[in-house]
């Protein structure tokens, strides 16, 4: 399992993962409590890490850049995709 890519959700307390591999196919999909979440990225292979940007995240990605990973903000508008590509077309 080779994970490449990561969307991460974060929430209060429990975060959803979704990682694929370089051929997209889904590898892991699983909940994290916030207790669990640096100790599963830090058994990880460095990979790229998307997620929405707030504050919480902002911390998270300094703490996820330090054990290797590529962690990359997305704006709010851009997260739900489907909704805002829907206005534009």
């Amino acid at each position: 399992m080779q994970v490449t890519t990561i969307g991460l959700d974060i929430a209060k307390n429990v975060f959803q993962v979704h990682g694929i591999d370089a051929n997209e196919k889904v590898v892991v999909r699983k909940q994290l409590r916030r207790s669990q979440v640096l100790a599963f990225f830090a058994a990880l292979a460095p990979c790229l890490i998307g997620m929405e940007a707030c504050v919480g995240a902002h911390y998270l990605s300094r703490k996820l850049k330090a054990l290797g990973h590529d962690a990359r903000l997305m704006p709010p508008t851009y997260v739900i995709s489907w909704n805002y590509f829907a206005t534009e077309a």
